[in-house]
């Protein structure tokens, strides 16, 4: 799948798609046609920047229910021919789980569009996952013959089909068929199953990589090796060599770290950073100009897990470098750094911004520490990130970081974050918001009686409108 245009932030789509609070109060205000075209692209468009962990469901279907949304277009989107031809489960599963929540909220039509998807659709385990959590067994049994239908009872189906129950995310309508005393249907649905709790324990009697008695030499090997697979494996290897390198192995992991091949070395890079080794840091310094991005990779990723003094020490020497290490070095004292670092921390957030946009991998780290340190004066920065980033977990700081410095936040963008996509805004939000706005009481009662809600959400809402919350 194409990654789709994100409309610009001051749209009513670019609000949408980002899933911001304010997206929902400007649909609720604007032209229903014009709003649900919005939204009914967002849904069939998936604009997540993370499909895979950032939220938009709930966000979507609320916003269909508030505005009396049919589901026309995500039907004929879920049964278009296209979906025979892309079957990856990004283009039809925002649209399934905007139709759980849906039939959670007992929109009947949802119901009726899982059903018949997980009967025919290529994404039919999603829908099915969706219906396991919502749906009644009567509705559920009658799914069996076409889920198994799918099938063919040869050697490869019967294989497909051990690994769609091992598999399967929500158990609950492959445990009710294989209650089902017909044998094409229980019978077959237990073998499965029994064939997958075998391959569960198989793989863990056989488990890949080093074994025990593996020498040093051996395992930053194995480590090569798997680089030159494309794998990379200096993790677990470095791991592997906490257990089996003793101090008399100290010279060969050192000399590995130094000029050794480009899998090795970074294992022994990421060994010595995790141990604090005295050498540590310069090893780390002399990689970080390796013409190998995988050895540059792992150097700054070992030196950013380093908690030692020595490490902030040389963060705030290295800070001021216009390279990678130098950007590395901002991370760690937004981490680790203390308040006479705010400068420096301040400096790696707009250069970050500046260099690569809302969006830049290196600002989740730096919006954290942008709030924990405090730096009020970077507020102009945060707001920017807020707007902007197509991310709605990045947002997410931006928001939490603006909570811990900019004291126009709880009747700014805490109010819209109540209607976030994100639990977590949400929750931040519900702790935070000025009161005063009739909308954010409104909005606090909704959270609080809404059963799709999570706990964390509504025990910060209780918290400030008090146990009786749910009350109109």
């Amino acid at each position: 799948m194409f990654d789709p245009v994100i409309a610009p932030s001051g749209t009513l789509l670019g609000l949408l798609q980002r899933g911001r609070g304010d997206g929902t109060l400007h649909a609720l205000t604007a032209p229903r046609a014009e709003a649900l075209a919005a939204l009914d692209q967002c849904v069939l468009r998936d604009p997540r920047h993370d499909w895979q962990v950032e939220n938009r469901s709930l966000y979507y279907a609320r916003l269909y229910l508030d505005l009396h949304g049919d589901l026309a277009r995500i039907s004929q989107h879920l049964f278009d021919a296209e979906d025979v031809l892309h079957t990856d489960e990004s283009r039809t599963g925002l649209a399934l789980a905007v139709l759980g929540h849906l039939a959670s909220y007992g929109r009947g039509d949802a119901l009726v569009l899982l059903r018949r998807y997980a009967a025919t659709g290529a994404n039919w385990a999603w829908a099915l996952d969706e219906l396991a959590l919502r749906d009644d067994d009567r509705a559920l049994r009658a799914l069996a013959e076409p889920v198994l239908a799918r099938f063919p009872r040869t050697p490869e189906g019967e294989a497909e089909l051990t690994a769609a129950v091992r598999d399967a995310f929500e158990p609950r309508p492959w445990r009710l068929w294989a209650q089902d005393p017909r044998d094409e249907v229980g019978a077959r649905v237990r073998a499965a199953g029994e064939r997958g709790s075998f391959d569960r324990w198989q793989r863990q009697l056989t488990p890949a990589g080093p074994r025990p008695g593996w020498s040093v030499d051996a395992v930053l090997t194995w480590a090569h090796e798997g680089l030159e697979r494309g794998a990379a494996l200096h993790v677990p290897a470095a791991r592997c060599l906490a257990a089996v390198a003793g101090p008399e192995d100290r010279p060969a992991i050192v000399a590995a770290a130094r000029d050794g091949l480009d899998g090795a070395r970074c294992t022994a890079l990421r060994h010595l950073a995790d141990a604090h080794d005295p050498l540590a840091l310069d090893l780390i310094e002399a990689a970080a100009e390796s013409p190998s991005g995988a050895v540059v990779d792992a150097a700054l990723e070992s030196f950013e897990r380093m908690r030692s003094d020595a490490a902030v020490r040389r963060a705030r020497r290295w800070a001021h470098r216009p390279d990678r290490l130098g950007s590395a070095a901002g991370r760690v004292l937004a981490c680790r750094g203390g308040t006479q670092d705010a400068a420096l921390v301040l400096g790696a957030l707009r250069e970050a911004v500046r260099g690569e946009g809302p969006d830049a991998p290196a600002l989740w780290t730096l919006l954290d520490g942008t709030g924990r340190l405090g730096i009020a004066c970077a507020a102009p920065v945060l707001r920017h990130v807020y707007r902007e980033t197509t991310s709605s977990h990045l947002r997410g700081r931006a928001a939490a970081a603006l909570a811990a410095t900019d004291p126009s936040f709880p009747a700014g963008f805490a109010v819209e974050c109540l209607w976030d996509c994100e639990e977590s805004t949400r929750e931040l939000a519900a702790r935070c918001a000025e009161t005063a706005d009739a909308r954010v009481v409104e909005q606090l009662r909704r959270l609080a009686s809404d059963p799709a809600e999570e706990d964390d959400v509504q025990t910060a809402v209780r918290g400030r409108i008090g146990p009786d919350a749910t009350a109109a």
